[in-house]
């Protein structure tokens, strides 16, 4: 495809990656990252937009990187971050709900994108495939909620098969399909979207560390003994995450357990004198420290996609009580803390007292060699580049910066 200049020139091909003389004449590869899934309180898609920005910042400088999200107002943060405005979702703790494809779509042409990359298949989804077949460039559909299972649950069970149906013929229509775990690439396969592939998520090593741990501190804040076992979980409201499972099962356990709820909440009733409610925190420097200094993370969602914040908790050295389903399967077993056998909180409270029945302390130390050993984001990102590369034919996804930066000087 031959890319023009705005005064018609013509400046070379969108998938050549050129001389260092060419890129500065213009013919850039620009990567757009778009979703809705991306709030002032939103978890782990926005960590991750977030994560790779910064990686290819420093790993991919010959790539121009950036975001299209909704926001308040029409708006650019000087950084890369287009926003564009959405109505806030009713009951939707900060997600917003962009209306109009078309406004969507001519954001995104006007980035002049080498490919985009849809964390969704709402608006902005069906936006970026009208723009990539606009441009005549590669769509990437990066799947991060099971659309279909979230139907059920919030409709009832009639919903799941249309909305499957529907899932379906949207994913089918990107150029790749990407998914952060086997558990969602087989659920997009079941549903009938041909060669989605996995591609689990990473975690900051040095950020989410054991090191950050301040025990001491963490319970003078909760105004609890040194002897509490502090449970912590940290994500948002969501019907899907299960929360009521945790809170009872921590109410049944009684002392000397605790469970810290982290952005969570417990609705409106009043939860237990075990149950201690925290607002969202923002800031991943001391998210990291409140996890590392409780004793176990616990995460009750049975159908988790992949469970990023999981990962994190990891990396900060504690042990995890999950089901042994859905995405978080993949990650946590008996070696790195405790399975439940189901989603119930008889089933959570037996797992938790099991968990501390063992040698939490060498479990939270497995746990943060896996994180280390098996996602880190470089290994995350090289491996995302390369599918970059490969549906783009543009070979500056997969130019490290030492090279880049030797041809450049050349």
């Amino acid at each position: 495809m031959i890319v023009l200049s705005e005064d018609g020139r013509k400046i070379g091909s969108l998938y050549d990656v050129g001389s260092p003389r060419e890129r500065r004449a213009g013919a850039v590869t620009r990567l757009v990252d778009t979703t809705m899934l991306y709030a002032p309180r939103s978890g782990g898609v926005k960590r991750y937009l977030s994560a790779k920005k910064a990686w290819m910042a420093v790993n991919r400088p010959q790539v121009r990187h950036s975001l299209v999200v909704p926001g308040s107002a029409d708006g650019y943060d000087g950084a890369g971050e287009w926003s564009i405005y959405a109505a806030p979702l009713p009951f939707g703790d900060g997600y917003r709900w962009p209306a109009s494809k078309t406004a969507w779509m001519s954001r995104l042409i006007r980035q002049r994108p080498s490919l985009i990359e849809a964390g969704d298949p709402y608006t902005p989804g069906l936006a970026a495939l009208r723009a990539g077949e606009r441009l005549g460039v590669p769509v990437i559909g990066f799947c991060h909620t099971d659309l279909a299972a979230l139907a059920a649950l919030h409709f009832g069970e009639w919903a799941e098969k249309p909305v499957r149906r529907r899932w379906a013929k949207i994913y089918n229509q990107f150029d790749r399909v990407v998914a952060p775990s086997r558990y969602i690439a087989q659920r997009l396969a079941e549903a009938g979207v041909e060669g989605a592939m996995a591609l689990p998520l990473g975690v900051d090593v040095q950020q989410f560390h054991p090191g950050r741990a301040d025990r001491e501190a963490l319970r003078r804040r909760l105004g609890v003994g040194a002897d509490r076992r502090l449970l912590v979980f940290a994500g948002r409201p969501a019907r899907e995450k299960k929360i009521e499972v945790l809170v009872e099962a921590v109410r049944r356990l009684g002392d000397p357990y605790t469970l810290v709820l982290v952005g969570a909440g417990v609705g409106e009733a009043a939860p237990p004198s075990n149950v201690v409610c925290l607002p969202y925190e923002g800031d991943a420097g001391a998210l990291a420290r409140l996890l590392a200094s409780c004793d176990a993370f616990v995460h009750a969602n049975d159908a988790e996609p992949f469970g990023l914040i999981t990962l994190e908790a990891m990396a900060c050295g504690l042990p995890v009580v999950a089901p042994g389903t859905g995405g978080l399967a993949e990650t946590v077993d008996q070696a790195v803390g405790q399975t439940a056998a189901r989603s119930a909180p008889e089933s959570f409270a037996e797992a938790i007292e099991a968990l501390f029945a063992r040698d939490v302390l060498s479990l939270g130390r497995a746990a943060r060699t896996r994180a280390v050993s098996r996602h880190s984001w470089d290994f995350v990102f090289e491996r995302l580049m390369g599918i970059y590369a490969e549906v783009s034919g543009d070979g500056a996804f997969v130019q490290s910066a030492g090279r880049w930066l030797q041809s450049a000087a050349q």
